[in-house]
Parts: C-alpha cells; structure tokens; sequence
C-alpha cells in the first residue's frame, strides 16, 4: 500500500536525521470512521497498530477484524468516559488519554478486576486549552502518582498541540515534561506533524487521513 509505504518511509528519515533507530517509532494507524473494507489493506500490508476514538466503534467492528489478524494492537486514542473504562480495559492494549483523577480511579478499578493491566498515557493539556482534554501541565507529577498508587502501568505522555501553530515548542515541552517525571514514551504528532515529532523524541504518532484519507 503506496500511502502506508510513504508514512514508514518518513518515519524512518525523520528517525535517523534525528540519530534515532526507527523501529524506536510505533506507527498508530488512527482508524476511527473508516469501516472493514478501508482497513484491510493496511492489514494486508503488514500494519499491526491502530487507533480508535471511541470505545462503541471499536467494539463494533475489530472483533471480527482481529480473528483474522490476531496479532492486531488495538491503541484508544480519544476522550474515554469514566463509565466505559471497563470495556476499554477489556478491549485495547493501550490507551493513550488518561486525563483526571475520576478516570484513575476508573481504570484501576477496571484493571482490577479484568486482572489487565493496559499501558496508559497521561493526556496533557500542552497549549492550555479549555476546550480540549488534558491533565493541567502542573498536575501532570500529582496524576502520575495517583495512577501509579492505582495500579495504573503509565508508560509516558500525549499531547495534542494547538492546531494552526507550529508544533515543535509543544513536542519540546511535552518531552521536557516527560523526562522530568522519569517517563520515555512520548505519543505525539499526527498526519501534519508527525515528521516534526519524530525529530523531537515521539515514541508513537499516530496517523489517520495521511494514510486513509478524509474521514469516512
């Protein structure tokens, strides 16, 4: 699949401009509004990782997609409510928007009684947004810990910088934040960015119109 060669191609460019491994780059194909039909080609071609916004969504069209791929991670990347923690646990091997104390407390106790412990982001707010989700930059230390005390495996941090702005001073900062609270995962950049991301240490981008097109 041309777009998902081209993706990779950059990746790895971006990687070792930066003196990077590109395989220390996961690629999250964000396949959130595009049904079976529009997935199956990257599946063909070898693409493993994805990302869906929503639980509801997921749920309706992986199971089927994941018998016939087994090996499929399947990454949330959206906004996750409180009460759909437990299905989320069940279903993703990673999510990427924990944000506020209410959703650690969900989640640890989802984990405890799946008995899954599923890697976990800490969603920042990086440009101090109202509108978008986000741990406030100051509380990101206190979410940590609470996370951790639950029971949370929380692997590093995402952002979501502020659109129609160069991205790189939140990619910089995003990474600053991180080193801090002794954190080495970084899930930052998207279809417009992801290059730029790459250079400044992101771990995961995670890609949706680059390789499927517009929204479905």
């Amino acid at each position: 699949m041309d777009q998902l060669e081209d993706i990779r191609a950059r990746i790895d460019k971006s990687a070792r401009i930066a003196g990077r491994k590109p395989a220390e780059v996961e690629l999250v194909a964000v396949s959130k509004t595009h049904e079976a039909p529009a997935i199956e080609p990257l599946l063909a071609a070898g693409q493993r990782v994805f990302g869906e916004n929503r639980v509801q969504e997921a749920q309706a069209k992986w199971p089927a997609l994941r018998e016939a791929y087994p090996d499929v991670k399947l990454h949330l990347v959206g906004q996750l409510q409180s009460n759909k923690a437990e299905d989320a646990v069940a279903l993703f091997d990673c999510i990427h928007s924990l944000d506020r104390p209410s959703l650690v407390a969900a989640l640890g106790k989802a984990m405890e009684r799946t008995g899954r412990r599923v890697p976990c982001f800490i969603q920042v707010d990086i440009g101090e947004e109202e509108q978008k989700g986000g741990c406030p930059i100051g509380e990101v230390p206190a979410l940590l810990a609470s996370a951790r005390e639950a029971g949370i495996p929380v692997v590093g941090l995402m952002c979501v910088p502020p659109a129609g702005i160069e991205a790189a001073p939140f990619f910089a900062l995003l990474a600053k934040i991180a080193g801090d609270n002794g954190l080495d995962q970084l899930s930052m950049g998207m279809s417009e960015d992801f290059e730029t991301a790459v250079l400044l240490g992101a771990t995961h981008v995670r890609v949706g119109s680059a390789l499927f097109g517009a929204r479905g």
